[in-house]
């Protein structure tokens, strides 16, 4: 299979694909950086054409392949069979960057259509260490760890966000996806303040992310805004897009995707999307030394 150029350009700012703007995204390139994230369960097939029409983006673009389905954080065994599936495709597609979610989504009996965030304890570091580890010897890869979104005060919590990662990163060798949206809305409905995510995702180590999510949320739709839904159906708040300039002074550019797979507009608002954050990552790889005022330039804006 034919692969595209590498070293060309860094990735910058990539797109969620999906199969109705497969034709518009072939139309351009890469040379700005330009690249694509797929669900790995959409195309953990044998053939068809979804794996088919990957494998035509794969040789034109740089490829992320994201995980929805392996319940990282569940108490469940950890699914080989459904590992032995993902590192099938991500050795047929060869892709960029691979990720899942600090999450769990099977019991051991029920699969739920949701990544429930868990209660952050060193009990759960050790389970996640391991099962982390698991998957990077199968994959032969290191993989990007996604926080995910909380909608209720969790008195299990044992450890702090920073603290957690921090460890996370540490022990298991792996690399964190740092969804800034997921970060915003997870203190909004814990009654914090967008300053106490800020304050965490700054505190990260700096190498530690791989890659940066962003994505538009909803209401709910009987509590209203005091809960916000991770809903992937919105353009990004205008919050999203302050904590993540100030993410990018204090980091530097890192390859970042925006997210919308609910009432997916047509491809042309998907591009002026990106382009309102490559402006900003672009900015990002002009400076190559870290903002000594990136909080105060938070707080200013917030």
């Amino acid at each position: 299979m034919k692969r595209h150029q590498t070293g060309t350009a860094p990735l910058s700012v990539g797109l969620g694909l999906k199969p109705q703007h497969v034709a518009s995204a072939l139309d351009l390139d890469a040379s700005d950086g330009l690249w694509f994230e797929v669900h790995a369960e959409n195309h953990m097939v044998a053939g068809g054409p979804r794996l088919a029409w990957l494998k035509t983006i794969a040789a034109h673009f740089p490829v992320s392949i994201h995980g929805v389905g392996l319940s990282i954080a569940g108490p469940a065994p950890l699914d080989t069979q459904h590992l032995a599936r993902l590192a099938r495709l991500v050795d047929v597609i060869q892709p960029a960057l691979v990720s899942e979610h600090m999450a769990w989504s099977f019991d051991g009996h029920t699969y739920y259509p949701d990544l429930f965030a868990p209660a952050r304890t060193p009990a759960l570091l050790d389970h996640v260490c391991a099962r982390i580890d698991t998957i990077q010897q199968r994959l032969g890869r290191a993989v990007a760890v996604e926080n995910a979104t909380e909608y209720a005060v969790d008195p299990d919590h044992q450890l702090d966000e920073a603290t957690f990662w921090c460890r996370l990163t540490e022990r298991a060798q792996c690399h964190m996806l740092l969804d800034i949206n997921n970060a915003l809305l997870s203190a909004h409905n814990l009654g914090h303040s967008p300053q106490h995510a800020m304050d965490w995702m700054l505190s990260l180590p700096t190498g530690a992310i791989k890659e940066i999510h962003l994505a538009g949320y909803s209401s709910d739709p009987v509590l209203g805004d005091v809960l916000r839904i991770d809903s992937h159906g919105s353009a990004v708040a205008q919050e999203t897009w302050l904590a993540y300039a100030a993410i990018l002074r204090a980091f530097g550019p890192i390859p970042s995707l925006i997210e919308w797979d609910n009432d997916v507009p047509g491809f042309e608002v998907l591009m002026a999307e990106r382009a309102r954050g490559l402006a900003l990552w672009q900015a990002a790889a002009s400076r190559l030394s870290r903002s000594p005022a990136h909080d105060e330039a938070w707080t200013s804006h917030a």
